[in-house]
């Protein structure tokens, strides 16, 4: 295979436009996650049991742009206290979508 030849994607996830808005909760804001900004990656907090053709259905079509790849990770909740007993964060996952050359999403405005 040729190295400017497109590897063939499987048929993108067929989602429900409320499906769409239930799959990206919300973008994450962070140093790092600006810094991939810069890059052409956006970072978002998504369901834990989205999948990673959803969270690529839900940006190419919320956002109106293509997605190159899409990386996910599970950030476990941290053991913290409060008050003298222990408690447990939520885990939640966190999605770091690779965007085409020249495409850009602008985080600051709403999607409404």
């Amino acid at each position: 295979m040729s190295e400017t030849a497109e590897k063939p994607r499987a048929g993108g996830a067929k989602l429900s436009a409320e499906r769409l808005y239930q799959v990206i909760l919300a973008p994450v804001v962070t140093e790092k996650a600006t810094r991939l900004n810069e890059i052409s990656q956006v970072t978002f907090k998504v369901t834990l049991d989205a999948t990673k053709p959803e969270i690529r259905t839900a940006v190419e079509t919320l956002f109106g742009v293509k997605v190159e790849a899409v990386n996910t990770v599970v950030m476990k909740g941290k053991t913290k206290r409060f008050r003298g007993r222990e408690g447990q964060r939520s885990d939640w996952k966190k999605a770091m979508v690779k965007l085409q050359a020249g495409q850009t999403i602008d985080l600051t405005t709403g999607l409404a």
